[in-house]
């Protein structure tokens, strides 16, 4: 084994033990950190002294062959790769290769988290866009993600060749496998790629079926400069010159669905819809972007307040995801963007049926009762929207257009004294300028406005549950034998997110029988009490994975309990040591801020294969 090697293992072991926190490496420490250019969760900074000590924090204590005899099949997270040449120009590349990454591994079968997941990721946390991330960051990110594996490298062109390095570094067990080269002409990255990812998963799996030529095959091959132009237009800060460069990407390569796809992103970002839908009818049904366009093609309808071919699409995305796996998962995103649709066509009767399921799989969310108290208006019904509001009000205490309308629906249901006293208490909570005066008119088309279109869903949970009955049609069904913990914890959060909380926790209790430690199936336990309004058993499933793993996430997410128990110091204790190993975590800051003004904590973002 080369000296150099052993020396950063010596170095990994030791960090790992003395920094076993979040942490980004010093800018300067470029050799030893991987670069983590990124933007929705993070973790922050640690004391100066401690930089270049963690750069290679928690990547392994394991040995370098620790992986050879596991299977490469999981859910990897990819980094940019780090440009270590001499040349900016080429710093495109970076995201390029962690892009060209996801591809492939997409294109192989395996489940990937997408550049934009990345980013989102990492923005919830804090974790500027320009941070280099040490080993131990990338870990710990991975590891709230539930991914498996970590793929980062760097890059170097001398002006001749083009060198690429990467690495892989497995979660649980934590193992960082040795290092792979690949180096040749600039114009012949795609090539070289392509191999270096070969051989990561072959190496890393003994058993692994595909040849590098049949490998190689299953990727399209792209011009060079339609991949810089896709690459530059998904970075671009600016609008106008996203536009531009992906344009010029679908120009070079128009039958390239990529960029067909991001510029229909791109559109739809600045609510241009009609520009968007041409770019979205370009992906096809069998792409793994197919239902992410299609969810976006509903929302599209609906702005366009074409609320017949809203309902195909969004009735069209149902009929796919229940399909996709038994029992069916409801998503109630698109359930309440469906009931909208039936809702503008008077279908009042289905459009409350989908909004009670909604409801009823996401009792944090104040969309699905607020948008059930405006059927109710329309039919005419005040007492029933009134009950409605304040069922929504209840859910997001901090929303002051649930208490206006809430006020607006006693006022018109002639309960004058109980508005009178909601809106006193509104007053209070607010301020003399939070609540607005509202004036409801049943027969009227002005409740459009109020309405609640979702107009984000999480991808990679629409993506898993899709590749995950894609291969339960391509084994004839569950394998359960043959589950790994991994396997079942993902089925696990895939339940969760569809509201399917019995065989969430038995997929959750599943993974614990085999992996007793499993800090994120002890997590899941615990939403699902905290869900089901078991605050204790909530608490003790909270600290049971705390036991297992330190957690920002976690100890803010047992905080919002605490809080929910009237229990506002032992709150105050778990966010203050939330900040302590993330002091840039946007969700602990927030609710800290809440709890010295006074005020009710705000409900924790959702979305996320969490």
């Amino acid at each position: 084994m080369p000296r150099s090697y052993i020396h950063e293992i010596l170095i990994v072991f030791v960090a790992s033990l003395l920094f076993p926190t979040w942490n980004f490496c010093s800018p300067q420490n470029t050799q030893a950190s991987p670069n983590g250019a990124s933007t929705r969760s993070a973790q922050g900074t640690v004391a100066g002294n401690a930089q270049g000590a963690t750069s290679g924090a928690g990547a392994a204590s394991g040995t370098a062959t620790a992986g050879k005899n596991n299977s490469s099949h999981g859910i990897y997270l990819v980094f940019p790769f780090q440009n270590s040449g001499p040349s900016s120009r080429l710093d495109w590349l970076s995201e390029g290769l962690e892009e060209l990454t996801i591809q492939g591994l997409s294109s192989a079968g395996e489940q990937v988290y997408s550049h934009s997941w990345r980013l989102g990721e990492l923005e919830r946390y804090g974790i500027p866009t320009t941070a280099k991330l040490s080993r131990a960051t990338m870990l710990h990110v991975a590891e709230d993600l539930d991914a498996d594996f970590v793929v980062f490298g760097s890059f170097n062109y001398d002006g001749k060749n083009l060198t690429i390095d990467s690495r892989l570094l497995q979660v649980n067990p934590a193992a960082l496998l040795p290092p792979l080269h690949e180096s040749g002409p600039l114009e012949t990255v795609m090539d070289l790629h392509t191999r270096l990812l070969w051989r990561m998963l072959s190496e890393n799996d003994h058993a692994y079926p595909l040849s590098l030529t049949e490998f190689s095959q299953m990727h399209k091959a792209i011009r060079l400069d339609a991949f810089e132009h896709y690459i530059r237009g998904l970075i671009a800060n600016e609008d106008e010159t996203r536009v531009r460069e992906l344009r010029e990407a679908v120009r070079l390569e128009p039958e390239w669905v990529e960029p067909n796809y991001a510029l229909g992103e791109a559109y739809f970002t600045k609510r241009d819809c009609a520009s968007a839908l041409p770019w979205y009818a370009k992906v096809p049904k069998t792409h793994e972007r197919y239902l992410e366009a299609l969810f976006s093609v509903g929302v599209c309808r609906l702005s366009m307040n074409q609320p017949d071919q809203a309902e195909e699409a969004f009735a069209t995305l149902q009929t796919l995801l229940r399909g996709s796996s038994t029992p069916g998962v409801d998503f109630p995103e698109v359930l309440n963007n469906l009931a909208i649709a039936k809702a503008r066509q008077n279908k009042f009767p289905a459009a409350q049926e989908d909004l009670r399921r909604a409801s009823a799989l996401d009792p944090d969310e104040d969309d699905y009762p607020f948008n059930l108290g405006l059927i109710a208006t329309r039919q005419g019904d005040f007492n029933e929207a009134a009950t409605l509001f304040r069922e929504a009000s209840h859910r997001e205490p901090d929303i002051p257009e649930d208490r206006s309308l809430l006020v607006a629906a006693l006022e018109k249901a002639g309960k004058q004294e109980e508005a009178e006293q909601e809106r006193n208490a509104a007053l209070e909570a607010f301020g003399p300028n939070g609540l607005t005066t509202t004036h409801l008119d049943a027969k009227s088309d002005s409740l459009t406005h109020f309405e609640r279109v979702t107009t984000e869903i999480d991808p990679e949970t629409l993506r898993f549950e899709m590749e995950s009955a894609e291969a339960r049609a391509a084994t004839g069904g569950p394998l359960d034998a043959r589950d790994t913990a991994a396997t079942h914890l993902r089925r696990a959060r895939q339940e969760l997110s569809g509201g399917q909380l019995d065989a969430a926790e038995h997929e959750y209790h599943v993974t614990l029988a085999t992996d007793k430690g499993n800090a994120a199936a002890h997590l899941g336990l615990g939403e699902i009490a905290r869900r089901q309004g078991r605050l204790d058993d909530a608490v003790k499933e909270l600290q049971l994975s705390l036991e297992a793993r330190d957690s920002a996430v976690v100890r803010t997410t047992l905080a919002r309990v605490y809080l929910e128990q009237k229990k506002t110091a032992l709150a105050r204790t778990e966010v203050e040591r939330a900040l302590k190993l993330a002091p840039n975590y946007a969700e602990a800051k927030q609710l800290l801020e809440h709890l010295q003004n006074g005020k009710p904590a705000e409900v924790a973002p959702k979305g996320g294969p969490r």
